[in-house]
């Protein structure tokens, strides 16, 4: 029984919003820590898995859709990517990096202190680009958790970039939001588990990570990406106005 558990989604390369997390006194004393996915798809790919795999057994991984792409653009299954650095970033990783990214499992379970069985993925639990939302339908809980083992009391989820926690037929739902790309407002969004639910974020210095990312990165278009996702110009709004179609309303 793990007694807290730090989870951090969707870093998608950003060096220094991970370490800006990783430096958070929770984190660093947590039992386990958590990536549910999309880890390094974004400007420092090499970096942030250097960085993580450096933490040991303290990491739990967990795949998302972006690290999928990444290993099937390196491996030549795939000649597009929807976020357009995505290439790029497939391109900047050592064949090891990709043979890890390759390995990780859809899913991991752990049992947490006040929580009991929690199960953690990047989008739903069956699948890594299915889009649930904090108001999406009890009728679509239903369909994403079918044959989920009735143990699973709590579910912990990404991919959508958007922090929150509600009950969903019973069961506890949680996305710790945004690591590296936050949608609605600015800063490194993640969740401590244990008894509750901390829905947490860390402030760092934007503008200077913004400069660390144009400076370091070799990706021509790195600096409106920079700017656009570092400062969250995306709002919530806007996020859940191009994912509701995807939640089938």
């Amino acid at each position: 029984m793990m007694r807290q558990v730090a989870v951090l989604s969707d870093i998608h390369g950003v060096l220094p919003a991970l370490r800006a997390v990783l430096a958070e006194p929770e984190v660093a004393a947590a039992d386990r820590i958590v990536l549910t996915g999309d880890i390094a798809a974004g400007p420092q790919p090499a970096e942030v898995l250097d960085l993580l795999t450096a933490l040991g057994e303290q990491v739990v991984w967990v795949a998302g859709n972006a690290d999928r792409e990444l290993v099937e653009h390196r491996r030549g299954l795939r000649t597009e990517i929807p976020d357009p650095i995505g290439p790029w970033a497939a391109d900047a990783l050592r064949e090891d990096q990709v043979e890890l990214l390759a390995g990780l499992p859809p899913t991991a379970r752990l049992a947490v202190e006040g929580l009991g069985e929690v199960l953690f993925c990047h989008a739903t639990p069956r699948d890594d680009e299915e889009v649930v939302l904090v108001d999406s339908r009890p009728e679509r809980w239903t369909e994403v958790f079918d044959g989920l083992d009735e143990a699973v009391g709590t579910v912990v989820c990404g991919h959508t970039h958007m922090p929150y926690t509600r009950l969903a037929n019973g069961r506890l739902v949680v996305n710790p939001g945004s690591i590296g790309m936050p949608y609605g407002r600015g800063g490194a969004h993640w969740a401590l588990l244990g008894p509750g639910v901390q829905l947490r974020r860390t402030v760092f210095d934007v503008p200077a990570a913004v400069a660390e990312l144009v400076r370091d990165c070799g990706w021509e278009q790195i600096g409106p990406w920079a700017d656009h996702y570092l400062n969250a110009r995306s709002t919530d709004t806007d996020a859940l106005r191009v994912f509701g179609p995807r939640d089938g309303r």
